[in-house]
């Protein structure tokens, strides 16, 4: 593909989006138009490196890159887990690191040992399900919650929690613990599968630059 097309990325906002730009910068990527704060622009262009970034909600980040309305998107890899796309997960960024864990009381341990049937709240529907059924081989019943999940077992709506931990101060305050980890999490970068077969001298050039970085 000729160097004039476009390479677009899909940034998940946030914390996320600020740390990709300044690795990016590292390597020379930059994009003036994002650092204006008060810009109200979806899109922001760098003309010279022939590169568009946009910032999406990360849910949102894998399904941009799925369809190829972004070519590289950088999400967490808890959502990459959730979502379940068709993309190529090709680099860990190493930053935003936390862990996917079961939690609860420290009374629910005996319900994980035990193999009995448990409710489990979680914001990733999916990955506790993948977890309990094809790794412990337990069957639960699994509520979606989006809001605060410390709360499901405080209330007896759910005997555990399945959510992200990264100091577990929430989880102490409120008298739970980790009981289980599933998997370390961090941003990741994902690439359209379309895109890698069309420009992979150039994505491939971008990756090694960033993992000489990292």
């Amino acid at each position: 593909m000729s160097e004039n097309r476009y390479l677009t990325f899909a940034l998940g906002k946030g914390r996320l989006a600020s740390k990709t730009m300044e690795l990016f910068e590292k390597i020379g990527i930059t994009c003036e138009e994002m650092k204006d704060k008060d810009s109200r622009r979806l899109i922001f262009v760098n003309e010279e490196l022939k590169l568009k970034f946009f910032l999406a909600k990360g849910p949102d980040v894998p399904t941009y890159v799925e369809y190829g309305a972004a070519d590289i998107g950088v999400v967490g890899k808890d959502t990459i887990l959730e979502e379940n796309r068709r993309v190529y997960e090709v680099l860990d960024l190493g930053y935003g690191k936390c862990r996917m864990c079961v939690c609860g009381p420290k009374s629910a341990e005996e319900l994980l040992k035990h193999h009995e049937m448990i409710r489990v709240a979680s914001k990733y529907p999916r990955i506790a399900k993948d977890y309990f059924y094809n790794k412990k081989h337990q069957t639960v019943d699994i509520i979606k919650l989006n809001g605060s999940v410390e709360l499901a077992p405080i209330v007896q709506l759910a005997d555990v929690i399945v959510d992200i931990v990264e100091t577990g101060s929430t989880l102490r305050e409120n008298g739970l613990e980790v009981l289980e980890e599933i998997c370390p999490l961090s941003a990741r970068m994902i690439v359209n599968q379309v895109s890698m077969q069309m420009e992979p001298e150039r994505i491939k050039r971008l990756i090694t630059k960033l993992k000489e970085n990292l």
